[in-house]
């Protein structure tokens, strides 16, 4: 099991960049996992590293990219069954 970062976000977060600032935020932090689109307009986030890096991840996605509007972030820390090797963008 990998410690684990979890998010939904939503608002508008979709056509504008946002998961693009999620891949260069993970990177930065050292991160690996994913972020992808959800049909419902959010976007999802699994991201995998040291805890002080998932915290720093967390405290951030609030602010989003700058043309995005974050109502809400869903986030919790979680123990995942796969380990991740970079960070992606997925669909």
């Amino acid at each position: 099991m990998t410690p684990s970062l979890h998010a939904t976000v939503y608002g508008k977060v979709q056509g504008v960049y946002f998961r693009a600032w999620v891949f260069d935020q993970a990177k930065s932090l050292g991160l690996t996992g994913w972020v992808r689109n959800l049909r419902e307009g959010a976007v999802e986030i699994l991201a995998q590293g040291p805890d002080e890096a998932l915290a720093a991840l967390k405290e951030r996605l609030p602010q989003g990219s700058p043309l995005s509007r974050v109502e809400s972030v869903d986030a919790r820390l979680t123990d995942h069954d796969k380990t991740y090797t970079e960070f992606e963008i997925r669909g």
